[in-house]
């Protein structure tokens, strides 16, 4: 079969597409032929060696995407060839055909398209957790969400939206003001400007809940929200956060608390509850996918590089 490889870190130019061998199919497993492949951040970071890669070259990246199961393992009941499912957290994605565990395999329905599931899955159930868990959203409350014309950000948006609050948006550049408009983001400033005045000028308060995934804006982000408010931390894109001084918290009243998507997928019956609900949304059009470019996965050195060049404006995905 087909992959998309690397036999050292590097910039883009390391992936090369090649013949390997097929993946051995387990008694638990399915064997499935991809149709459709999520890029992340996550894959650029493999890709440099800022991750820990198990095993020898060459390396696949890949987590997420969708397809058309192929064969089933000896033990396997729940699932039969010709089915259509999708994951969130299955490595070596980056490939014609992937072996995923039963207690990881999401199934399909027909209203859920494979392009659709593989932009979905990762950034989705993020986006879902998020609103749902770290901070359940309610009707009337401001919400700020930084990098909200990304795939997170957007999807955050729409949750947010679809829950009745009234959403700031923040994003780097002029130009992704739109994504993030389109959105549903109420309102839209730029990091370069005083946003933080700026979401004070709207709420008068400051806004209930605010979504940090940049970690080097996190006293920014505690200066924007309101006493009793809460600051979710779930990323550092644009480098670490200082220290939090708990008497800050204290004296504010002002909660701190952190996310990460493998707390909550912990078992085959949350993926199959989270990603139901996720698919309910797009179903009843409160989500729309956003998918800015795709590339076949023999390009996949160009996606990374359009990845990295940071003009996409919604998931980019790969196409075996």
């Amino acid at each position: 079969m087909k992959a998309l490889c690397f036999d050292k870190f590097g910039e883009a130019d390391v992936l090369y597409y090649s013949d390997i061998p097929e993946p051995t199919l387990g008694e638990n497993e399915i064997l499935l032929e991809m149709k459709s492949i999520g890029l992340n951040y996550a894959d650029v970071y493999r890709r440099k060696g800022n991750y820990h890669l198990e095993g020898n070259p060459p390396f696949i990246c890949g987590y997420e995407g969708a397809g058309v199961v192929k064969q089933v393992g000896s033990k396997v009941t729940d699932f039969k060839e010709g089915d259509r499912v999708a994951f969130a957290d299955v490595p070596y994605a980056n490939a014609e055909l992937v072996t995923v565990s039963v207690e990881k395999a999401i199934p399909l329905s027909d209203k859920i398209s494979f392009d659709e599931a593989a932009a979905l899955m990762l950034q989705g159930l993020t986006a879902q957790y998020l609103t749902h868990d770290s901070y359940k959203v309610s009707e009337g409350e401001w919400v700020l969400i930084h990098a909200a014309a990304g795939g997170v950000g957007q999807y955050l948006t729409q949750i947010a939206k679809a829950r009745g609050a009234k959403v700031i948006g923040l994003t780097s550049k002029e130009e992704k003001k739109e994504a993030a408009l389109n959105a549903g983001a109420d309102f839209v400033f730029l990091y370069g400007e005083d946003w933080v005045g700026k979401v004070k000028e709207v709420t008068t308060a400051g806004v209930h809940v605010a979504y940090e995934s940049v970690g080097a804006t996190i006293m920014d982000s505690f200066a924007a929200t309101r006493d009793t408010g809460t600051v979710v931390f779930f990323g550092m894109a644009g480098g670490d956060p200082v220290h939090i001084d708990p008497r800050m918290l204290m004296d504010t009243s002002k909660t701190l608390t952190g996310g990460d998507l493998w707390s909550y997928l912990v078992s085959k019956e949350e993926r199959l509850k989270r990603s139901a609900a996720l698919f309910e949304m797009v179903e009843k059009g409160e989500i729309k996918v956003n998918i800015d470019k795709k590339f076949s996965l023999s390009e996949g050195s160009k996606a990374h590089a359009y990845l990295e060049s940071r003009q996409s404006k919604g998931k980019i995905l790969l196409i075996p």
